[in-house]
């Protein structure tokens, strides 16, 4: 299937590692550009060196009020366009209500939902018929995870404010979407099954409850993601596709 993303070009952050860097991967296999993330310079550099010439890598944080004109400017100033982005941040600290200060909070707020906003907001000012705004968001949006307060908190409401921009975008024909996450083997579900005292005891309970009976990859993901985010997909926007093996159990 030809999902259409030859020289298209995508800005991706949090990319250097994780699900963000899984979704490069798979953009840059099928033909595209793409402009990859990160808050250290010699990792998001040395994720983009992987890819090839088709990829730059640059260091911002998601919380600077300048970084998607910069990641924009980036990707017109290399490859000479800017198709649509794909906005992924580490995820906060783990906590419970009790536990999560409030200097985590504020940090939390700052990078994961306020950065993430104002990212999209300058992309969907930037993008014209045919640009997507996607989000990498959580499994959160539906159900709490245990011992993820802050994400519990701050997802769900990315997740409206990501239909709310939906609407407002599809006219000028510019789609956004939101992908959420389980267990999908990542360097930060792995730190979360550690936190249990025994992280393969931690993996097999969860594995358990997943209905295919494993945790993703991130390859798995990042297909999945680039689906969403190519022309392939053009007639979906204001979705949020769960990529969970079937762990969310409602319609």
């Amino acid at each position: 299937m030809d999902l259409g993303l030859k020289d298209r070009v995508y800005v991706l952050t949090g990319a250097s590692r994780g699900l963000g860097n899984a979704t490069a991967r798979e953009l840059a296999a099928d033909g595209a550009r793409v402009v990859i993330s990160g808050r250290d310079e010699k990792s998001a550099q040395a994720a983009a060196a992987e890819l090839g010439e088709g990829a730059v890598g640059i260091a911002v944080d998601n919380a600077d009020p300048t970084t998607g004109d910069r990641l924009i400017a980036a990707a017109r100033e290399r490859f000479g366009r800017f198709d649509g982005i794909l906005i992924s941040v580490g995820g906060p600290p783990p906590g419970s209500a009790a536990e999560n200060n409030d200097s985590q909070w504020r940090a939390a707020f700052e990078s994961v939902f306020l950065g993430a906003v104002r990212l999209a907001r300058t992309a969907a000012a930037e993008l014209s018929d045919g640009g997507v705004i996607g989000f990498v968001l959580s499994s959160s949006v539906h159900e709490p995870v245990p011992g993820l307060t802050i994400s519990n908190g701050l997802r769900p409401g990315l997740a409206g404010f990501a239909k709310s921009l939906s609407l407002e975008v599809a006219p000028r024909g510019i789609r956004v979407v939101g992908l959420l996450p389980a267990r999908i083997d990542t360097d930060r579900v792995r730190e979360l099954d550690a936190l249990s005292g025994d992280d393969a005891a931690a993996r097999a309970r969860h594995s358990a409850r997943i209905p295919l009976g494993r945790y993703g990859t991130p390859q798995e993901f990042g297909k999945a993601a680039a689906f969403l985010l190519s022309p392939a997909a053009s007639y979906l926007t204001g979705v949020m596709l769960p990529v969970d093996g079937g762990a969310r159990h409602s319609f």
